[in-house]
């Protein structure tokens, strides 16, 4: 169902409206008629005859039609009762400013759910509970106790906290930023991020979805359509509440380094969406997506009145991986024939400090023609002679004659560039406060211009046996075996193409060396027990045995010493198992996120992944070209390509071992968690080996 009747609605009804000013039902009201909305507006108090001017109904029936848009503003064990009225009349859209449900606790919960189920049974959306409400400035729509309406603009904007988003727009107006629709969703009863994002997305009136999120209702559904959604326009989101991890104990690597914030931030990346670490943040992205063209590369030339802001600039634009644009010999040329003898002709352009607005004029227009500049920086300190108005109209005058490159300005200073920053805004130039803060937006932009322009996602599918799998997942659940062992555990790796070393497991010394003269010396042994997960925490692990004696005195230290460490623990014997020759270890595994699903992970193998934390996450299913970034993403591929003359490892075998793991438990939703810990790799052409793997499975 389209929401265009929240956004541009021909009548309006306010149930709860009152005449005592400060109330919320009287702000509503008058905001409506502040705003100049032109429809019919429709007070409902059955206890005044006109607020305002406006006459004044006792129930929604007595309108005598059907309202386009319900405003409840009354308390909240009435709701219901409303909601069951606008059934009645056929009302199709409701906001319920009223507070007092799910959030007070389990009385307000079955109040919202009795809402709810009448507003569903009768094809009712609703936005809300416990919410400010909705502005749309170009149709004149304030229904919300907010304040003043904004500036009309190209930012869709929904906020799951209603008063973040009353201080947001008093910060936009201060910043001259203005917005096509707001929407605080509150409760989230019914219509949450997932359809404001898709109304956003198809909005002509929206060029840049943004918000501020809380927590996200359905992690898979918002992946898809935010990727979607990303190809035509930007999403830029804060996202906060996401520091604690889930309430179940982990047990393996990936599962105790995988908490909410990590899943948040791949699914970010997957789908495009830019996110903020503050609300200065996301004006400084979202004026820039709004006002300025995406930028073709990343080559940025900055001109300057003093050196040091420059050198700032660039010091910035060079941590950030951005590119200081080379001006052709064309273009040193043309700033030599205007540009004082002193000036800096080379990036950064330095006007010098007693620069009127006409050398910086003609010095953009000049720059905005090179080739190799894809996006130009104006900074501007306030010197006795400096022309800072002149200047900023000079500016908007050029971005107006060229409009295909990004154009961003840093005015420097307090009082005596407050009027050329209001030129600046009113026309559309988006002006930052520090050099470093225009290049990390530059940044944002050149980064999501890549991110739009990378090949279409194709996922590999690799021949297995998914029979042999679901064999051994089966035998588990019906036991009630959550943890597999590592030998089924590997049974089911080699379903899906991956190697481990050959062993057995033996309960007697010289059943272990019998096994290791059998495998070939060296050899490993690991402790055999279904209670203990992290074998080497409790010296479980020996390896290097060269002959038969180590084999066995290390089997004998084993079964002495470790049921006096763990004696709860069930020890079933002793894994000997060939030693992996030398290689790198790394790490693959997947944890799954209750709201995202199957989060692969990548990093350095052994036993110091939780220490130093050197991983990468990203949501599965993985496509070749995301396996290989996992790898790039972390610390570790330094290594893995060789150091120092050394030669480096098969970085395709580690992608596609990664991408064998993302079929494997896209395939099977009842693997929870999983880690193969050491996959040792060795030089192109050798054959990777899972050494170690334990997984964990559920009924779904």
């Amino acid at each position: 169902m389209s929401l265009d009747k929240f956004f541009n609605p021909e009548s309006v009804a306010i149930v709860g409206a009152s005449q005592a000013v400060g109330k919320v039902g009287y702000e509503v009201l008058t905001n409506m008629i502040a705003a100049g909305y032109e429809g019919e507006i429709f007070p409902v108090n059955h206890k005044a005859s006109s607020i305002e001017g406006l006459k004044c109904y006792p129930t929604l029936e007595a309108i005598g039609q059907t309202p386009d848009l319900v405003i409840i503003i009354t308390p909240a064990k009435i709701v219901p009762a409303i909601m069951q009225e606008c059934a009645k009349l056929g009302v199709k859209s409701v906001i319920v400013i009223t507070a007092g449900f799910k959030e007070i606790g389990e009385e307000g919960r079955r109040l919202e759910q009795q809402m709810l189920q009448i507003a569903k049974q009768a094809g009712i959306r609703v936005i809300g509970p416990n919410c400010l409400g909705v502005i749309v400035p170009a149709y004149r729509v304030n229904a919300s106790f907010a304040g003043a309406l904004p500036k009309e603009g190209t930012i869709g904007y929904l906020s799951q906290s209603g008063a973040l988003l009353a201080a947001l727009l008093d910060m936009a107006k201060a910043h001259g930023i203005g917005f096509s629709k707001l929407v605080s969703i509150g409760n989230k009863a019914d219509i949450d991020e997932l359809d404001l994002i898709e109304a956003f997305g198809n909005d002509p009136q929206t060029k840049v979805v943004a918000g501020y999120l809380e927590n996200i209702t359905d992690g898979n559904s918002f992946l898809e359509e935010a990727e979607k959604i990303s190809h035509r326009k930007p999403i830029v989101l804060i996202k906060s509440g996401s520091t604690s991890a889930g309430a179940k104990a982990a047990s393996s690597h990936t599962g105790s380094l995988a908490g909410a914030e990590t899943a948040y931030e791949a699914v970010f990346e997957r789908s495009g969406v830019i996110r903020c670490n503050s609300i200065k943040e996301q004006f400084d992205y979202a004026q820039a997506f709004a006002t300025q063209p995406l930028p073709a590369g990343n080559g940025v030339a900055v001109i300057t009145n003093a050196g040091g802001p420059g050198i700032m600039a660039a010091d910035a634009i060079e941590k950030r991986g951005l590119t200081f644009a080379k001006l052709t010999d064309e273009t040193i040329k043309k700033l030599g024939e205007f540009l004082p003898a002193a000036a800096n002709l080379h990036n950064p352009i330095d006007v010098l400090g007693d620069a009127l607005a006409k050398p910086y004029e003609l010095a953009i227009d000049v720059v905005l023609d090179d080739p190799n500049v894809h996006t130009v920086l104006v900074l501007l300190t306030p010197q006795a002679m400096t022309e800072a108005v002149a200047t900023a109209e000079a500016m908007v005058k050029i971005a107006k004659k060229k409009s295909d490159k990004p154009i961003f300005a840093s005015f420097l200073g307090a009082d005596a560039i407050t009027p050329a920053v209001e030129v600046l805004r009113a026309n559309g130039l988006p002006q930052y406060d520090s050099p470093e803060s225009a290049v990390l937006t530059i940044k944002t932009m050149v980064d999501y211009v890549k991110w739009r322009s990378r090949s279409k996602r194709v996922v590999k599918l690799f021949p297995v046996n998914r029979r042999k799998v679901e064999a051994v997942i089966e035998r588990h659940l019906r036991n009630g075996i959550r943890e597999v062992g590592e030998t089924e555990s590997k049974e089911i790796l080699s379903a899906y193409g991956f190697v481990s070393p050959k062993g057995s497991v033996v309960s007697t010394a010289e059943q272990a060396a019998n096994v290791a003269q059998q495998l070939g010396f060296p050899v490993v042994m690991k402790i055999w027990s279904p209670d203990i997960l992290h074998k080497s925490d409790c010296g479980g692990v020996k390896v290097g045995l060269t002959n038969a004696q180590e084999v066995m005195d290390a089997f004998d230290l084993m079964m002495y010493r470790i049921p006096k460490k763990l004696p709860d623990a069930d020890i079933l014997g002793v894994l000997v198992q060939e030693m992996c020759r030398k290689g790198k270890e790394v790490i693959l595994g997947m944890h799954r996120d209750p709201h995202f699903g199957p989060l692969m992970m990548f990093g350095m193998g052994g036993t110091m992944v939780e220490v130093l934390k050197d991983v990468s996450f990203y949501p599965a299913p993985l496509t070749e070209d995301e396996a290989k970034q996992m790898l790039i993403n972390t610390k570790t591929y330094k290594i893995l390509q060789g150091v120092r003359g050394e030669k480096g490892v098969d970085i395709d075998a580690i992608a596609e071992g990664l991408q064998r793991l993302s079929q494997l438990v896209t395939e099977f939703p009842q693997i929870q968690e999983m880690d193969i810990n050491p996959y040792v790799i060795g030089p192109e052409g050798t054959m990777p080996i899972a050494v170690d793997a334990r997984m964990s499975v559920e009924k779904i």
